[in-house]
């Protein structure tokens, strides 16, 4: 480090950018993504030379939105902080969706925004706006000035990586943009030790200290039921067992495994068992049914809500009592053995039953045609040990939650999803930067919408020399968004604004857009092919696109509440 930089002064440009970079490296961080542009050229620069010493992987988008949930995704197959890097302007701006979900699901994603020197700011100066703190809330931004010291750039690096959530580091960069030395061997060199920094694998919490926290004993007796919503780990099937619960666990959730999971808890929830439930604890974000958020919100129970990685217990009747940490369940001493087991039996054997109704539904469809829920079904059967499976929103993940079996335990799995907001945004991203985390797994697949995919084929521009994942993407191609009839817009009352305001057919070519990315694609009509496909590893990304009709999926929703109904009177 220069003295100019020691004695409070400006450090030139590329000094401060390799100042960074190192601090990050130090850190932790070996996965990094860069948007090009021309403020942030003294960190390519640095990036490009640390990714050709072989101490960071860079990865290049064109696209910032793209950029920032490839992050996201990284850092969920990695599970290690990830820094995204933009130039200055509405670039930083286009990270704000990646941002949110990052920070409602406490993945740690490090923005490196590029800017202006200050005195700029108000000018009307090129490209320059108020970009420090444009997160706001989602994430605590540090100005880093050019005269920022070794001290204050220390600090600043090491409260970004030790949050879970993301955060901003925003570089103010002056002077001349690339370095004075013409030999690239000099524009990185891999620190041997930086003091003050963090690593990565140091225990955090939502403050960026070390983890703290005290454990409930719960007793037993009350008729509970333990739901893993997203995140959940496997500590919610852990807590199942040991008490001998029924478990009702999203895709999501990394619980839904063992024999205590019951796959068709969202249908049971509409029968009597709903009413005999006394107690809930609630691990993870659930977010995916009605029945559920109506279980949780029931001011009647006991409702017990465990904080996640954001900090946020979920909580949206505000009924819960919330708990840092998942609670632990009391010794066994006989008293209330028998009924804890007569209570998770009777989940079991409905389940049982309501998963062969449902199943024998989808196997009575019309010989030949592909359903929704018989395209789910195959999925999570092709997501075998040790795989990895990215599940997008709307209908792919409430078609899986119906129809997977759960898992058996101790085969690592990764079943993740944007579910911090559940939303369609960066998908493809998302799915491609957790296949790059997890290059280890035996087979990564995605499951999503054909909506959700157009939202984000921007995913697929892999630009020449930049590392390509082995992803498999099944696309449920059904011509328009068929959640919406599920809902009440979808009622009869409506449809004649239906189609415009809520389904938006589009009509496009996904073969030919898929061709323009230079993706391999495969338009798939019945179940043999589809297993089939699913069970071949491919060269790169390949789009597997299924075509559904989703003219039959409000009264199919119909049907398997009825299949619940009749279950339940018999």
């Amino acid at each position: 480090m220069n003295d100019e930089a020691d004695a409070g002064g400006p450090r030139p440009a590329f000094a401060l950018a390799l100042a960074l970079v190192q601090r990050l490296w130090a850190g932790g961080v070996r996965d990094v993504v860069l948007a090009p542009g021309s403020r942030s050229a003294p960190l390519a620069l640095v990036l490009d030379a640390a990714d050709r010493a072989g101490d960071l992987r860079l990865h290049v988008r064109v696209d910032e939105r793209s950029a920032g949930f490839l992050a996201l995704g990284l850092s969920v197959g990695s599970h290690a902080p990830v820094a995204v890097v933009t130039t200055s302007g509405t670039a930083v701006g286009n990270l704000l969706p990646a941002v949110m979900e990052a920070s409602h699901s406490g993945r740690r994603v490090v923005v490196v925004s590029a800017d202006r020197p200050a005195r700029l700011r108000g000018t009307g100066a090129n490209q320059t706006t108020l970009q420090a703190g444009l997160y706001g809330v989602f994430a605590p931004c540090h100005d880093l000035e050019p005269g920022t010291d070794d001290d204050e750039l220390d600090a600043a690096v090491d409260a970004a990586l030790a949050r879970r959530g993301p955060s901003q580091l925003n570089v103010q960069l002056d002077g001349p943009l690339v370095p004075q030395d013409d030999d690239p061997a000099t524009w990185w060199a891999r620190p041997t030790r930086l003091p003050g920094i963090r690593s990565a694998e140091a225990g955090v919490d939502e403050d960026g200290g070390g983890s703290s926290q005290e454990t409930v004993t719960l007793p037993r007796g009350p008729r509970t039921v333990v739901v893993a919503g997203d995140d959940a780990g496997p500590a919610a099937r852990l807590l199942a067992e040991a008490a001998g619960w029924p478990l009702l666990a999203e895709p999501t959730s990394g619980a839904r495994i063992g024999e205590h999971a019951v796959r068709t808890y969202r249908l049971l929830l509409g029968t009597a068992l709903r009413e005999r439930v006394e107690r809930v604890v609630v691990v993870g974000h659930p977010t995916l049914s009605r029945p559920v958020t109506s279980l949780i919100s029931d001011g009647s129970l006991e409702v017990l809500a465990v904080r996640g990685p954001a900090g946020t217990a979920t909580d949206p009747g505000r009924v819960a009592r919330v708990l840092d940490a998942v609670p632990t369940v009391a010794p066994s001493s006989g008293e209330h053995d028998a009924s804890d087991r007569a209570w998770l039996e009777a989940w079991r054997t409905a389940d049982r039953a309501l998963s062969q109704a449902v199943d024998d539904h989808v196997a009575g469809e019309p010989a030949g045609e592909l359903s929704p829920l018989s395209v789910a079904a195959a999925v999570g059967r092709a997501v075998t040990a040790g795989a990895t499976f990215v599940v997008g929103s709307s209908n792919p993940v409430r078609d899986l939650d119906v129809m997977a079996q759960p898992w058996p335990p101790h085969e690592r799995r990764l079943v993740v999803g944007n579910r911090g907001l559940a939303g369609i945004d960066g998908l493809v991203s998302t799915a491609v930067g957790v296949a790059l985390g997890r290059e280890h797994a035996s087979r990564t697949v995605a499951f999503v919408g054909d909506l959700t995919f157009l939202h984000d084929t921007n995913g697929l521009l892999v630009g020449q020399g930049q590392r390509r994942p082995l992803l498999t993407i099944v696309v449920l191609s059904d011509d328009g968004g068929a959640i919406f009839s599920t809902l009440e817009q979808g009622d009869q009352r409506f449809a004649d604004s239906f189609e415009r305001v809520f389904a938006t057919p589009h009509g496009t070519d996904l073969g030919a857009l898929c061709a323009a990315h230079h993706v391999s694609h495969e338009r798939v009509h019945d179940l043999p092919r589809l297993e089939s496909a699913l069970a071949e590893q491919p060269s790169g990304i390949r789009v597997l696109e299924v075509v559904v009709s989703r003219a039959g999926r409000r009264s199919e929703a119909r049907r398997l509440v009825d299949l619940a109904r009749r279950l339940d009177l018999a």
